[in-house]
């Protein structure tokens, strides 16, 4: 009963996630992505907790898999220029304390990991905010007139 309960779990949020990608800008896809990966990384500290090693590495793995071939590939460093090389320095030096926290069962990498993600999270949040197209205000429509009530007296 657990496992299908986890599997509907699963299948929903997978679907949850790519509902969200299809309608998505591009700031709240680098968003999903830090999601994913914070996501994966608190996984990963639960297992540890729990001397679960085997979900402790896919967790970190999946995490790993995140920065390297969704953020950190989907720079482009010609456009980007110096910010761009910076995160791809930053995204690497994320991976290797993944890589060193998933070897050594390392919280305190997991939680400098965390820490940064969720900065440049944040930021990416804020640029969302900022490049979000401002909706016309548009003026509330007047209440219907109603009908004059009447109690059967003209």
């Amino acid at each position: 009963m657990a496992a299908l309960v986890k599997r509907a779990l699963n299948t929903y949020s997978s679907l949850e996630v790519e509902t969200g990608m299809t309608s998505a800008s591009p700031e709240r896809l680098v968003i999903m992505l830090y999601d994913g990966a914070l996501k994966a990384i608190y996984a990963a500290r639960t297992a540890i907790a729990h001397g679960d090693t085997a979900v402790k590495g896919e967790s970190i793995s999946k995490a790993i898999a995140i920065v390297d071939n969704g953020l950190r590939a989907s720079l482009d460093v010609q456009a980007g220029g110096e910010i761009a090389a910076n995160l791809a320095a930053l995204y690497e030096y994320v991976a290797s304390r993944l890589l060193y926290a998933n070897l050594k069962n390392d919280q305190a990498s997991l939680d400098e990991s965390a820490r940064l993600l969720s900065e440049l999270r944040g930021a990416w949040q804020e640029l969302e905010q900022r490049t979000r197209p401002v909706e016309a205000a548009v003026p509330a429509a007047p209440p219907a007139a109603r009908p004059p009530i009447s109690f059967g007296k003209a």
